[in-house]
């Protein structure tokens, strides 16, 4: 686990725990060794602090690149807590360039490291579950690692889109961990990947009671109706 992470954990993460209390299911689910992807809905940035202070084991998230390569005192800032935490950078140009997240994440996978995925692609925008993109089922088919689908709950009220921190609100926050879904033999054409990424989101809609929108989650300016 890197040290920074470490470090977070014993802080902020007890902070977390303590302040919040978030109720946890499932968590006989999160392997003790071995690679895998923790695929979950996305309501808050507040998300992936919560996700990771109840799980022991480190969790790799995903970066903008941004984040890499800022400069001055805010990037330096940036580079090293990204390095320390053990993020993966994510390229938003698209094309070869957004390929380069799996490049990194495979060998992490390969190698025992967990890795948080948000299917949806961006944070929901009413609370409701959106269709997901097929890159969570591509990128554990091709590390040959589980999905554990993970529902969260209760985040967006305690740091809704805008909300610079979350507010101090015990026993709203829920983490539910459904069982592992193996991804060993599967294919790899479009048909399968789009099958076992529907089969992640229903995991994931049962956790949280979310209503389900076949469609993509809209950007933040557009109209989610």
């Amino acid at each position: 686990m890197p040290l920074l992470y470490s470090f977070g954990k014993l802080t902020l993460g007890k902070v977390l725990m303590a302040g919040w209390q978030p109720h946890v299911e499932g968590i006989e689910h999160v392997p003790q060794t071995g690679g895998a992807i923790f695929a979950s809905n996305h309501l808050s940035v507040s998300d992936e602090l919560f996700l990771g202070a109840v799980m022991d084991r480190h969790l790799a998230f995903w970066a903008k690149s941004d984040y890499f390569t800022g400069t001055g005192i805010k990037g330096i800032f940036f580079r090293q807590l990204m390095a320390g935490v053990g993020a993966i950078r994510v390229e938003r140009a698209g094309g070869r360039a957004a390929l380069t997240a799996f490049d990194a994440a495979i060998p992490a996978l390969r190698g025992g490291d967990l890795v948080a995925v948000y299917p949806e692609g961006t944070r929901s925008p009413d609370g409701r579950l959106y269709r997901g993109r097929t890159g969570v089922a591509r990128l554990a088919v091709a590390a040959g690692v589980p999905i554990i689908p993970v529902g969260v709950t209760g985040t967006d009220k305690v740091q809704p889109i805008g909300q610079l921190y979350p507010s101090p609100m015990r026993g709203v926050i829920s983490i539910k961990f459904g069982k592992p879904i193996e991804t060993t033999g599967r294919s790899d054409d479009r048909h399968a990947l789009r099958e076992l990424t529907d089969q992640v989101m229903a995991d994931i809609q049962r956790l949280t009671g979310q209503e389900y929108i076949p469609r993509y989650a809209p950007k933040r300016e557009e109209n989610p109706t």
